[in-house]
Parts: structure tokens; C-alpha cells; sequence
């Protein structure tokens, strides 16, 4: 497609790009913590959840978008959690069908996507002033950034704390000082507050390689 096509102007591909650099919903905004902390000690659960408020986000923006200009404005809030819930209830229903593990794996989380601030916020901001495929866009970019940060929270998690990824062993046994070698895997890296540290850390090498996020 060039770039005169509107669908996929320069315009409408930085509302994919940036939310995943520059606008980043983690590590340049600061929302969505919470599930970076809960779901992200192995790969399998953090890509799921990923895939999860990808879709939700998305799908909420677009509705929110055909419907801005009949939604009353003293019930907005009300129209919006109701629209998210049943998505997300669509969804915790498509994972109990098809990756149920993952799904008791992700338990309480997957319904927390509703008090997610990223989809609230997006569509607070963006959808309730923008166009069904700029929204959709909105969303799918949002939701990338948000996920992009959980898959590599949970990789370096996964990694250094359990030896393998996405449940494949990684780290051979014969590395191991029980089997008389010389590596131990990390405790610490499947703990919570490592998540959080694991945060700081990206969000430091981003601001670092961006002055334009570094704050006078």
C-alpha cells in the first residue's frame, strides 16, 4: 500500500509505532504495572495475556468509536466498562476452550484486564474522538507496546530464574552445580519485585538511548 492510501498513511502507522517506543503504555506512560508484576515469571502466560489485551483493547476502541456519537456523556463510563467486560469475558471463555492451562496458569488476571488502565485510558483519550480504523489502529499499537514489555519481562524472568523459555529447557543439566557444573538458576528472578526491577531497568536503557523522554 503507498503512502497516499489513507488506510496506511504515515499518519495512521505511527499510531501502531509509537505506543510500542516512544509512547510506550509501561515504560514512558506507566500504566499497566500491575499484570507486568503478575504474569510475567514464564513466557507462555505473558504472550497469552499479551494476545489477550491486544484483542480486548482493540476491539473495545473500535466499538467505542461507532458508538461516540450516541453514547450520552453522563453514562459514557458506565457504556465503556460494560463493553470491555463482556470482551473480556469473551475471551477468558476462548482461552478456557482452546489453552486451558494457560488459562488456570493466568487465573484472576485475565478478568482484571477490565481494570486495566491502558484500555480505559486509550479509550478515554483516542476513541471517543477519532474514527473506527484510526482507533483500531490506536489499539493494536497499544496493545503491541503493552505486550512487547511482558514478553521481554518474561523472557529474561523465565530465563535466568527457571533455565528455559516458553517451557523449553534452555540451560543444559550438566551446567547445573548439583550435577557438578558451575551454574545455578536465580531464585530471585521469579519473585514479583525482580518484574519490577526488570521494568526499571528497560525503562533506564530506553531513556538512555531516547533524550527526548529524558525529563528537563
Amino acid at each position: 500500500m503507498s503512502e497516499r492510501d489513507p488506510l496506511f498513511s504515515k499518519k495512521n502507522l505511527k499510531l501502531i509505532s509509537d505506543p510500542i517506543n516512544n509512547s510506550n503504555p509501561i515504560t514512558v506512560q506507566v500504566l499497566g504495572i500491575c499484570s507486568a508484576l503478575a504474569v510475567t515469571a514464564q513466557l507462555k502466560p505473558a504472550v497469552v495475556m499479551s494476545l489477550s489485551v491486544i484483542a480486548v483493547l482493540a476491539l473495545a476502541n473500535v466499538i467505542i468509536s461507532l458508538l461516540r456519537n450516541t453514547i450520552p456523556n453522563r453514562i459514557r463510563i458506565i457504556v465503556q466498562l460494560v463493553i470491555i467486560a463482556a470482551l473480556v469475558i469473551l475471551v477468558d471463555q476462548i482461552l478456557k476452550a482452546f489453552v486451558y492451562d494457560v488459562s488456570k496458569e493466568l487465573s484472576v488476571f485475565v478478568g482484571l484486564i477490565i481494570t486495566n488502565c491502558i484500555l480505559m485510558g486509550r479509550i478515554e483519550a483516542f476513541a471517543l474522538g477519532n474514527k473506527p480504523w484510526q482507533s483500531f489502529l490506536d489499539g493494536i499499537g497499544n496493545g503491541a507496546g503493552y505486550g512487547a514489555i511482558l514478553i521481554i519481562i518474561a523472557f529474561f524472568r523465565e530465563l535466568l530464574g527457571s533455565g528455559s523459555v516458553y517451557g523449553f529447557k534452555i540451560v543444559p543439566d550438566s551446567w547445573y552445580i548439583t550435577n557438578g557444573g558451575f551454574y545455578s538458576n536465580n531464585g530471585m528472578m521469579i519473585l514479583p519485585p525482580m518484574a519490577l526491577i526488570t521494568v526499571g531497568i528497560i525503562i533506564w536503557v530506553q531513556r538512555s538511548r531516547n533524550s527526548k523522554l529524558i525529563e528537563d
